[in-house]
């Protein structure tokens, strides 16, 4: 290949130890398919503009979609970088009088910054796309264990009786922020950096809104420094990645705890597990233990990307080359993770009986046996506090008599004398009438929830509908650049 790099201002080439040091063609085969479209968007702008000739443009072209149909294995991997090997690749295809001229008027800087948030965008797509999967599967177990019983936790320890659907909304829910987030996002990454060149634009007549259309983007990153100097946008992305990630994890983490003997709550499908090798009886939720432990690839990406670009001057410098790898690691972890777990809720096998033994274990209707003497007393809810507080160090449900017992001695009377009677107190400590009058908005109550699953549900078929625009939008662009490649070639 022709070395068209380093034939001009540098008399010596790096030695091999350097060239794998500064190289980012392991990271750059993400933007392989980015970078010929950004060629191809460019080429069209210059020969459109009257930079190139009609000639020039086809024949670039033409050799543009020759690189792209031999893939990235086919260029030379001892450049720094995919750009300079492309260009290389394209130079000895068509000859440098040719594809010499693809350059004009851009840097490798706005080059690289357009493909990266082009491969950012598509992978953020498709991740809301994997978002929405998750709670579609997440809303679907959760309506078809409205009425399963299980206790729900603060501290980890037993608190009030609630629901498996009333859990799972919970997550669906914030995967539903995730989703939203994500979206926000992409209206940032969404912008196009191409024509500000090195950082101070050019002087060739280039139109840059008209690579931007054929390329997709919403709109341009105008100042031409911030275009090339700026990573916010992967700092954004990878912060979302993380929310994700530990999201994610606290799912997972749920699955390892739920799955134990000593819960017994769930038992996931086969296919989420793995066995031991030398402990014959062992079903290990090893899935979910690295959802949970690959978090730390999100969070450490995120950390990594706030270092590189921290206290870097404007405008390009070459620091900015180590933070896309992080970004890649994070993306491609994170939506691994998001379709894993929409398989494991999906197929997971729900130990109903134990969950609704469990439900009213560690005394978890003592809240509503506390509100109820609020109720039908009239006692205050502090002194209700005190006296089932008390109660609570007994080794059972307490009986009518049992309570008189402790009100006398806390406000020297019985509350049976104030109403409360021993059906009351029946009604309190069953755990499926606790949560039957939960039935405010966001609680436990199957009204409530099924109301909360259908309506969440709606939002989902809507966030689906939108991701499908965004998608259609971007791929007429693309459609429409090659439509236009495949005219400036036939021409000639």
């Amino acid at each position: 290949m022709s070395d068209i790099l380093r034939r001009g201002r540098l008399a010596t080439a790096p030695d091999e130890e350097i060239i794998k040091f500064t190289s980012s063609m392991d990271a750059d085969k993400w933007i392989f398919e980015a970078d010929i479209a950004v060629d191809l968007a460019h080429t069209v702008m210059l020969k459109e503009q009257g930079i190139i000739k009609d000639s020039d443009c086809a024949g670039i072209l033409e050799g543009l979609l020759k690189i792209k149909e031999g893939g990235i294995d086919k260029l030379d991997h001892t450049y720094e970088d995919i750009h300079i090997s492309l260009e290389s690749k394209l130079i000895d295809l068509v000859g440098e009088d040719v594809g010499g001229r693809m350059h004009s008027g851009r840097s490798r800087n706005d080059e690289v910054a357009t493909c990266i948030r082009l491969v950012l965008r598509d992978e953020l797509l498709g991740l809301m796309d994997d978002l929405a999967l998750l709670r579609g599967s997440l809303y679907s177990t959760a309506d078809k264990n409205i009425d399963t019983l299980m206790p729900g936790f603060t501290h980890l320890q037993h608190a009030q009786p609630t629901t498996l659907a009333h859990h799972l909304i919970a997550h669906a829910n914030a995967f539903g922020r995730d989703f939203d987030r994500t979206q926000n996002a992409i209206s940032r990454v969404n912008l196009c950096p191409l024509g500000a060149a090195a950082f101070a634009s050019t002087g060739f007549n280039i139109d840059r809104t008209r690579t931007q259309t054929l390329l997709g983007f919403d709109d341009l990153v105008e100042n031409s420094m911030d275009a090339v100097s700026s990573r916010d946008f992967l700092i954004e992305s990878a912060s979302v990645l993380a929310n994700i990630m530990i999201n994610l994890s606290k799912m997972a983490e749920e699955i390892v705890i739920w799955s134990t003997s000593e819960f017994d709550f769930i038992e996931l499908d086969d296919m989420y597990a793995s066995t031991s090798s030398i402990m014959p009886q062992k079903k290990n939720p090893d899935t979910a233990e690295l959802v949970r432990g690959k978090s730390g690839v999100a969070i450490g990406s995120l950390m990594s990307l706030l270092s590189i670009c921290k206290s870097l001057p404007l405008s390009y410098n070459r620091d900015l080359q180590e933070a896309t790898p992080n970004i890649w690691r994070s993306i491609e972890t994170t939506r691994a993770a998001v379709r894993i777990m929409a398989g494991m809720v999906g197929t997971m096998k729900v130990n109903i009986d134990m969950m609704a033994e469990q439900s009213v274990a560690g005394f978890t209707t003592a809240t509503e046996l506390a509100d109820t003497l609020v109720k039908v007393t009239g006692v205050p809810f502090r002194t209700a506090h005190q006296i089932v507080g008390v109660l609570a160090r007994g080794s059972g449900e307490p009986t009518l008599g049992e309570i008189d017992a402790v009100a006398h001695s806390v406000i020297g009377e019985s509350l049976s004398g104030r109403g409360l009677t021993e059906e009351m107190v029946r009604e309190a400590l069953d755990p499926t009438a606790n949560i039957k009058k939960r039935n405010v908005t966001g609680g436990p109550a199957p009204d409530e929830v099924r109301r909360s699953i259908n309506s969440q549900m709606a939002k989902l078929g809507e966030d689906e509908q939108e991701l499908e625009s965004l998608n259609k939008r971007i791929d007429d662009s693309i459609s429409n650049l090659l439509g236009v490649v495949g005219e400036c070639i036939s021409k000639q």
